[in-house]
């Protein structure tokens, strides 16, 4: 991920939300980035605390970019409040905003009794312009990037300690696998299953996802994956032939995993021939919870240097033919279950 990390940006976001529900708040906060879940939710933490409920109806005002010009926006932010000690205004998709760099003009000398929000979603300011420049001066930037898959668990992990709760490790590579990276949607999931579990539950299992998010790992990618680090031939191939089954399956949706799955492997191999690094070394470097260690310390047996290396190209080749590139009339799932097959005998 360029830029921030995932870890600072939600460490940034926790102490940004700490303030504002303490009444600190900043003139200008330029909220913006692919990943809308900590953009969104600074923004409704910010309307949710930033004024009385009697305040808002002269001192609150909430618009979207594609129906307001910066002059309009400008004049807004540059009124006094009514009987309270501060106003707020919020653009919402300002991304949508034409000219909306003028708003730099504000941005440069913000009133301190306005709070202005900018909330660009799946979009970001040029960091090159007078926009960007003059919020990092006078306000708050929050970017948020979007996650890679392999990034997922982790943050996982730490949302739900955050939410005063630990996930075994397996559960959050299932909750991983079936969400995505949509952090939205998996604070979604997340309060759906807290609703159901009994009170007072602390630690989240594998079989809470499996019950409360519908999703099965008996024939999921992260039982895949386990299953060839094993060499469990038989059952690889099964799951193989479940996963290629279902619905709107695209070949890419499986080996994007597998291509993660076999690198972390390669480069095992490559902190094994150093000398064993440290448990919670290796992991970090890994990008996995040391949980998975064992697995992984059995996969460099089962795929030794050379064979890890021709899958890790077999991979690159499936990768293109379920992108469209001379799979003949070969099905989606039956270059899966050949790909995993290859894996098994290369």
């Amino acid at each position: 991920m360029a830029g921030k990390s995932y870890i600072e940006t939600d460490r940034q976001v926790r102490s940004i939300l700490e303030d504002v529900r303490s009444g600190i708040f900043k003139s200008v906060y330029l909220l913006m980035g692919e990943e809308p879940y900590y953009p969104d939710l600074v923004c409704d933490a910010i309307v949710e605390n930033c004024l009385q409920d009697w305040e808002k109806d002269f001192n609150e005002t909430i618009c979207y970019g594609a129906d307001v010009t910066p002059e309009s926006v400008i004049t807004a932010a540059r009124r006094y409040p009514m009987m309270a000690d501060r106003q707020l205004v919020v653009v919402k998709e300002a991304q949508q905003m034409k000219g909306l760099e003028e708003l730099s003009v504000y941005c440069q000398q913000p009133l301190e009794s306005t709070v202005l929000v900018i909330l660009m979603r799946g979009a970001s300011a040029d960091k090159r312009k007078a926009l960007y420049k003059s919020v990092l001066k006078s306000g708050v930037i929050v970017e948020s990037l979007p996650l890679r898959d392999y990034e997922m668990a982790q943050w996982i992990q730490q949302y739900y300690e955050g939410r005063g709760l630990r996930i075994h490790p397996e559960a959050a590579a299932l909750l991983s696998e079936s969400v995505g990276t949509d952090l939205g949607k998996i604070a979604v999931e997340t309060e759906k299953m807290l609703k159901n579990l009994p009170e007072g539950t602390r630690e989240v299992s594998i079989e809470d996802i499996e019950k409360n998010v519908g999703v099965s790992r008996q024939f999921s990618i992260f039982e895949l994956t386990k299953c060839l680090s094993y060499r469990e031939n038989a059952r690889a191939l099964k799951i193989a032939a479940h996963i290629g089954d279902a619905p709107r399956f695209a070949l890419p949706m499986a080996v994007a995993p597998l291509f993660t799955h076999f690198y972390r492997i390669l480069k095992y191999h490559a902190l094994l021939a150093k000398g064993r690094p440290a448990p919670g070394e290796a992991a970090k470097l890994l990008g996995v919870n040391p949980y998975f260690l064992k697995e992984y310390d059995t996969a460099v047996r089962n795929y030794p240097l050379v064979r890890c290396q021709r899958i890790i190209s077999l991979l690159s080749e499936y990768d293109y033919k379920g992108k469209g590139g001379d799979a003949g009339e070969a099905s989606p799932s039956a270059l899966l279950t050949e790909l995993i097959s290859k894996i098994l005998n290369s």
